[in-house]
Formats: C-alpha cells, structure tokens, sequence
C-alpha cells in the first residue's frame, strides 16, 4: 500500500495516524489473531473444531479485504483447506495458492460477480454436513455477491442499487431492499448448503450487526418485504425502480414470494460468527498513537453518521470550541472519529462521501491557524475516484478562492472531487485490503 498525502506541516503526523489506523485494520492479522490449527484442532475465537471429524474444508467469500483474509487463511490451514473461493472488488486481486480470487465490479454489481457468485454457489451446493465451510466476508460483500431472484435480473438490480446509492439511503437500508432481492443474502447462502459454517468478519457496520455486513449471508434477517418496500418509498425511489422488482416486493408481501432466513431458524444451529476486527479497533489504535506523539486526544465514541456535509459541521464544532479555549481540549491536540456518512446526490459530479466531508468542513474552519482535517475511507477508494480521501486546513477555502475555484459550487454540485485535486487536497493509498468504515481526524497543532 502507497500513502500519498498533501504536503503541510502536519504531514508527517497525519501520516503517522492514518497508517497506525490501516495497520490495526489489516484483515490479515486479524484472521491470525482470531484462528489456528494445532494437529486436528482448529481454534476460533475460544471454540475449538475437531478437524478429524470433517471430511472436506472449503473457502468462501466476497468483499474489499476478503483476498487478504484468504491468504491468512491459507497460512493457517494449509493442505487441510480443499478448496475455495472469493470475490474481491476489481483491482484487489492479491496472490493466493488454494483458493481462487475472481474480480467483480462494486458499488455496482455486473456480470462477472454474477459469474463468480453462481461458482460460488456450486461450491456450496455440494456440500455435506460433514464438511465444513468457512465463510470470509467484509465491506463490500453485497455488491459483489449478486445472484438476483427469479424474476429479476441483473440490470434489474443495477438499476435500483443506483437509485439507492444516489437517495441518500443508509447501507441498512440498501442491505434490506437488496437482501430481498437476493438468493445469497438474508441468509441464503447459509440455506444453500448442508455443511456446518463458521464465518469470519470484517466489520463495516458501526454496530457490527451480523444481518448487514454484506448483507448477511449466513446470518438471520429480522427485515420483510414491507421493510424493503418502506425504503424505497421513503427515499423515493419506489416508481423509478424496475417493474420487475416492484412485482416482486409486492408478492413477497402478500407471502408468495420465500422471506429472507430468520434469526431462530433450524438451520442457523450450524452456523457460527466472529468478528475479527471493526472501526472501533481502529480507532482506538489511532488514538494511541496520537497520544504517544504527545497530542492531548479525544475519541469520539458515537459514530458519524448522516449528510456528510452536516456531519462536518458537528464535528469540525469541536475544532471551533478548542479554538475559543472552552476547556474540552489544549493544544496540540488531536480528534479521532470514525463512522459513515452518506450523500444524496444530485447531477452528475465525481466525488465521495469523505471529499464531500473535507468540502465542507474546509468551510467550518476556514481562518483556524495550524489546522486540519482528515476524512479518509479505509479501503481507499472514497466513491467512484481513486482518492481514498481527503485533507483540508483552515486555509483551504481562502486558497480556493485565490485559485479561482468554486469550492462551494463543487460541494453544491457534489463535484469536489476536480476540485479537491485541483486543491491538493487528495489522500491517495491504492487498494489498502481493508474495509472498517471512515476515519476523521482533527488536529490543531
């Protein structure tokens, strides 16, 4: 991984805080941390499977940093592991020995996760009860493991997965409409198979809720078709969706149509969960860090969520508070925060939730001497750009101005991203094969 940060004088800090915040999330030491083998033994978390008894290991998974989770779980299991299979966003494709990694498109699903999800799927099927299926899932799983219902098709769900992205819907939400939609999700890959199941996560979800990271695969699902349906009419988006996925809600609402798997199911007796790793140890290692540099920190331990333009304003407050010396903070001083906020967009500007985030809070702080703020997402890729984030200082805005750029019309627009590089602003890491939601950091130095 490249970290590629403006230049200022707290650059190197910054890049101090960010790294230590990726390191803590890397999903390959967390799949270290969490299992190993002794013999016959297989341990996860603090239970222990006896390997003797099961005729066939197997591997699979989808998501950001499921390549990376697989190879840990080839280090760890070695010959035992039969085979397997995950699917990765394009460009995060790592080398692995037993199982095979497959490319796919996210946030829109396409074609070749259809392919690879159907593979996947044939895997599973041929499954006894006396193998047992390890399940590798992180951010990004719902996207790339698309299999669609009868009825619906995959420029179906495309259609409305955009539509959702754009209303400003929180992932919940877009998991609860696509898990009804799905064959996979909701619990479907559990139901596709005999064998017993053991998964592994890396959570994206702020409360690391087993039903929505990736949309739930293996896991129970208390929403319903009338759940799915309320979202769309609450975003709006109910009458520009597909014909084929209104007909199909409405049929699973009248009970013609299976529910997802339900918490409290038989077959959910087979299936165990880990999550090996979230924001939250992210940020606490970020926070660390920031106090062994000699930083008065705070963590902030309510997620960021919402409009990613209001967010900014709540929490670049705490900058202005400091700023006035109302006694929560003494310079130099640094805020950990971490979250996810959303956007609803109009037109059809380039940018993310975490651009969108500096955008505005580049305004909020506008004039504040030695200080920045940082908004980045850990998978480093903030929306549709190849920038992972973005980090602004209390002079961007006059900068902006002096440069002739338009910073509130690109934030209006949600166009920051030509903008933001224009600007400098850019965080750039590459794929980082991790995926725990967004780190905010404000420093004042």
């Amino acid at each position: 991984m490249t970290l590629h940060l403006p230049r200022s004088p707290a650059q190197s800090l910054l890049r101090k805080l960010i790294a230590s915040g990726l390191d803590a999330a890397d999903p390959y030491q967390a799949v270290l941390t969490s299992i190993s083998l002794h013999r016959h033994s297989l341990r996860v978390g603090r239970r222990d499977h006896d390997l003797s008894r099961v005729d066939r290991v197997v591997a699979v998974g989808a998501g950001k940093a499921s390549a990376r989770m697989a190879q840990a779980l080839e280090a760890v299991l070695g010959t035992r592991l039969d085979d397997g299979l995950v699917i990765v966003k394009t460009g995060h494709t790592l080398v692995t020995k037993r199982i095979a990694v497959v490319e796919a498109s996210h946030p829109i699903p396409d074609r070749a996760g259809l392919r690879a999800t159907q593979q996947l799927l044939r895997l599973t099927q041929h499954l006894t009860s006396r193998d047992l299926l390890i399940v590798l899932l992180s951010g990004g799983a719902s996207s790339l493991l698309p299999a669609p219902v009868a009825g619906v098709t995959l420029a179906d769900k495309q259609r409305t997965t955009r539509l959702l992205l754009r209303s400003g819907a929180t992932i919940n939400e877009i998991n609860i409409v696509r898990k009804h939609l799905s064959l996979v999700k909701g619990g479907g890959l559990a139901a596709s198979t005999r064998a017993r199941i053991i998964t592994l996560l890396l959570s994206d979800v702020i409360d690391d809720d087993l039903g929505s990271i990736g949309s739930g695969p293996t896991a129970g699902d208390l929403s319903t078709f009338a759940d799915a349906v309320g979202v769309l009419r609450r975003h709006r988006s109910w009458r520009a969706v597909p014909a084929a996925v209104r007909r199909y809600l409405y049929r699973g609402q009248k009970g013609e149509a299976p529910e997802t798997l339900k918490p409290g199911s038989r077959r959910l007796r087979s299936v165990q969960h880990y999550i090996i790793g979230n924001n939250r140890i992210m940020l606490e290692a970020v926070a660390r860090v920031a106090q062994q540099a000699g930083l008065h920190t705070m963590f902030v331990s309510h997620p960021i969520m919402g409009e990613a333009r209001v967010a900014a304003k709540q929490l670049t407050d705490l900058a202005m508070a400091i700023t006035k010396g109302h006694g929560i903070l003494k310079r130099p001083c640094c805020v950990v925060a971490g979250g996810e906020t959303t956007v609803t967009v109009t037109g059809r500007g380039r940018g993310g939730r975490a651009q969108e985030f500096a955008a505005s809070a580049a305004f909020e702080i506008a004039g504040l001497p030695n200080t920045w703020v940082m908004a980045l997402g850990t998978d480093g890729t903030d929306g549709p750009t190849d920038a992972a984030g973005a980090i602004v200082s209390g002079s961007t805005a006059s900068r902006a101005k002096n440069l002739g750029i338009d910073l509130r019309s690109s934030l209006n627009r949600h166009n920051t991203y030509p903008a933001l590089k224009t600007l400098g602003c850019h965080i750039y890491t590459g794929p980082t094969g991790t995926n725990v939601n967004d780190l905010y950091l404000i420093l004042l130095l």
